[in-house]
């Protein structure tokens, strides 16, 4: 018997391991990952940014969470020396019609408690000297980092005090009762006093396998990337983003310097065919089928359908990628990218259509499950698994 139990092994599974080991240091914890690495998908294939909170709404999870996370992720990894650069990032403004939703966007940063700064055109040409755009914000606090390298250092945390990973585990059903949760997978049972569902692009299928109705489905996005060939990295100092699309729930394409020194360049967002497809050509047809019959995807599809096409678009055409990409950098060339990796989003859908725009947790009898955790998640991931801790010592 297990006093704590969590399904995932992605950033926020093991931050809530680390943050558990914290609250209760001689509790019994395991970790079940269905993959045989942890950080194997979201935290894998994400850009790597810790945001600042700039973009949502004040008051919301979000918002405090990204902005606790920046400042505690980039602790996290000064102490345990981890490769990370607060570089800051400038969120540009190319045409007159984006310097109101400029303006508005900084005022929502103001109003999250952020240090920011508007920039003129000769101001952001210092900072970023092959931008196109006629203001900008400064966002000095924003960096980037590796995620899986944090993902890995927090496994070995978790081990060091006793924590068991079971990977490769796939977990086939659960039974909650007055003493806690039976879980029973492909290697055997596990008994746990308190079942923590971290699964991420799974989420709400563990949650119902748990026996709870939620009012939302996980329905993946995939983001697909370019990268710049190595003699083009100094087209791009740090962290290049426009102003987004208010129409669109998606930050839009930007550039991003990665940790190891390589320029992204992306991402799109399309629907997946998959909830793990990287590729175009990865498809489930289980996964299909669930987006297909939900309610809510064709009233999201038929809200955003002009964008939607615009999106898939760019995902088959690197030309009308790339003329996206030159809105921000006219310098850039088809030649000078090359096909990156991808990532896939678990952006949870309500069945009337609606984006869950911040961080859903819904409580179980003996459980807490993490259904909607979609960027800022990493940046914020310590910040939540100590929230998370701390509604469990609530409910125990």
């Amino acid at each position: 018997m297990y006093d704590f139990t969590i399904i995932g092994g992605g950033i926020v599974g093991l931050a809530v391991g680390h943050a558990l080991f914290s609250r209760y240091p001689k509790a019994s914890v395991l970790i079940i990952e269905k993959e045989q690495e942890v950080a194997a998908h979201q935290t894998g294939h994400n850009s790597g940014v810790i945001h600042s909170g700039i973009y949502y709404k004040p008051g919301s999870f979000k918002a405090k969470f990204a902005k606790a996370g920046n400042q505690s992720m980039t602790a996290f990894c000064q102490k345990h020396g981890l490769k990370v650069d607060i570089c800051g990032k400038v969120i540009v403004a190319t045409n007159k019609k984006e310097l109101p939703l400029l303006d508005h966007l900084y005022q929502r940063g103001i109003d999250n408690g952020l240090d920011l700064r508007m920039l003129s055109k000769e101001e952001l040409h210092e900072a970023e000297p092959y931008v196109n755009g006629l203001a900008a914000i400064s966002v000095p606090t924003a960096g980037i980092v590796s995620y899986k390298q944090v993902a890995e250092k927090l496994a070995n945390l978790i081990a060091e005090k006793g924590g068991e990973i079971q990977l490769g585990t796939t977990v086939e059903t659960i039974t909650e009762n007055n003493e806690g949760a039976t879980i029973e997978t492909d290697k055997g049972t596990f008994q746990t006093s308190y079942l923590i569902n971290c699964a991420g692009l799974h989420s709400d299928r563990i949650a119902k396998l748990a026996g709870y109705h939620v009012d939302m489905k996980i329905v993946p996005f995939r983001g697909e990337y370019y990268k710049l060939r190595p003699e083009k990295r100094h087209l791009v100092k740090n962290l290049i983003y426009p102003v987004p699309n208010p129409d669109f729930p998606f930050l839009g394409v930007h550039f991003t310097r990665m940790i190891d020194g390589e320029v992204d360049a992306g991402p799109n967002a399309v629907l997946s065919f998959k909830r793990e497809g990287y590729r175009k050509t990865d498809i489930d047809w289980q996964d299909v089928a669930e987006v297909i019959r939900y309610k809510g995807f064709w009233q999201l599809a038929t809200k955003y359908w002009k964008e939607g096409t615009e999106e898939m678009i760019r995902s088959f055409s690197k030309k009308k990628f790339v003329e996206n990409l030159q809105h921000l950098i006219p310098d850039v060339t088809e030649d000078d990218l090359v096909p990156g990796p991808s990532g896939v989003r678990a952006q949870a859908l309500t069945t009337d259509g609606k984006l869950v725009d911040d961080f859903q947790l819904v409580r179980g009898r003996n459980s807490l499950h993490v259904c909607n955790a979609p960027s800022p998640a990493a940046t914020a991931s310590l910040e939540i698994g100590k929230a998370i801790v701390e509604k469990v010592s609530q409910y125990k």
